[in-house]
C-alpha cells in the first residue's frame, strides 16, 4: 500500500546508501521531499537525478545545523506529514579497552544524540501538520549484542528505547514512531565494516563475509530497497495503527 501523494518529508542522511532509496520511493510516490546529507557531492549528485527534491547539507550532530535544516523545511511545507530518522555512522571496530574516547564519543553524538536533535526540530513541525509517521533507522544491532562494535550497538540500543518511549508521548498528537532495523544491507558500508572486523579478527574478508552471511536464516543480505519499501508502508494508511515498533529487515539475523 502506497503513501496518499503529496506527503511533505524529510529524509537525513538521504543523498545514499538506505536513505537515497528512501528519498527515491517518496518521490516515486509523489511525496515533497527535503534530504540533507553531510556529504556534498553524493548530494549534488542526487538532486541532479532528482531535480524536484530540496537538498542541503547538515551534519545532524550539529544543533545549529539541525536548526537550519527545519527552518528550511518549515519554509518550504509549512508543516510535516513524515520524518525519516536515519542519518549513521559505523563507528569504531575494535575491543572496548583498545577504543578511543573521540570515537565513542563521535559515534553516539551522530547516531543517537544525532536523532534526538532531529526529532526536537520535527516534531513542532509534525504536530502543525495534525499528525503524520516518524521512522527511525535503527539496526539489527539494536536487538543483538554485537562484539568488537559496542558504540555502534549502544546507539542503537538506544535508537529502540527513544522510538517506544516517543511513541507513547506523540501518540495522542497522532503521531506514529517506528524503528526500522536493517540487517546485512549490501552497499559499501557493509563491506567496510566487514573489512574492519575481519582485521579486527585476524581472518580473511571472504571468511568473515561467510561467517556474517552464515548468522542469516534467508542466507542473503538485503537490499536498500527492501528497507525503502517497510518505511513506506509505515507511512501508509496500511500502517495507520502501527506504532511503537521495532521491525526487523534482516531475513532474520540470528546473531551478529
Amino acid at each position: 500500500m502506497r503513501p496518499a501523494p503529496g506527503l511533505r518529508v524529510v529524509v537525513t542522511a538521504g543523498a545514499s546508501g538506505i536513505g537515497a532509496a528512501i528519498a527515491r520511493a517518496f518521490l516515486e510516490a509523489e511525496a515533497e521531499v527535503l534530504v540533507c546529507d553531510i556529504d556534498e557531492g553524493a548530494l549534488a549528485a542526487f538532486a541532479d537525478a532528482h531535480p524536484g527534491v530540496r537538498a542541503m547539507r547538515a551534519d545532524i550532530s550539529d544543533e545549529d545545523a539541525v536548526a537550519d535544516l527545519f527552518r528550511e523545511a518549515g519554509g518550504r511545507f509549512g508543516a510535516l506529514d513524515v520524518l525519516v530518522n536515519n542519518a549513521g555512522i559505523s563507528g569504531p571496530t575494535g575491543a572496548i579497552d583498545d577504543l578511543s574516547v573521540a570515537d565513542i564519543r563521535r559515534t553516539l553524538d551522530v547516531d543517537l544524540l544525532g536523532q534526538f536533535l532531529v526529532l526536537r526540530q520535527a516534531a513542532p513541525l509534525l504536530r502543525h501538520g495534525g499528525g503524520g509517521a516518524i521512522v527511525n533507522i535503527s539496526s539489527v544491532a539494536g536487538r543483538l549484542g554485537y562484539g568488537l562494535r559496542t558504540p555502534y550497538a549502544a546507539s542503537k540500543w538506544g535508537i529502540v528505547g527513544l522510538t517506544a518511549s516517543l511513541a507513547k508521548e506523540m501518540g495522542p498528537d497522532g503521531i506514529r514512531v517506528n524503528a526500522v532495523l536493517p540487517g546485512l544491507v549490501r552497499g559499501a558500508r557493509i563491506e567496510n565494516v566487514i573489512r574492519a572486523r575481519a582485521e579486527a579478527s585476524g581472518v580473511e574478508y571472504a571468511e568473515m563475509e561467510a561467517q556474517y552471511l552464515r548468522n542469516v536464516s534467508l542466507r542473503r543480505m538485503v537490499e536498500p530497497e527492501d528497507i525503502a519499501a517497510t518505511t513506506l508502508f509505515l507511512c501508509s494508511p496500511g500502517g495507520a495503527n502501527i506504532s511503537g515498533q521495532a521491525i526487523s529487515v534482516c531475513g532474520n539475523v540470528e546473531t551478529i
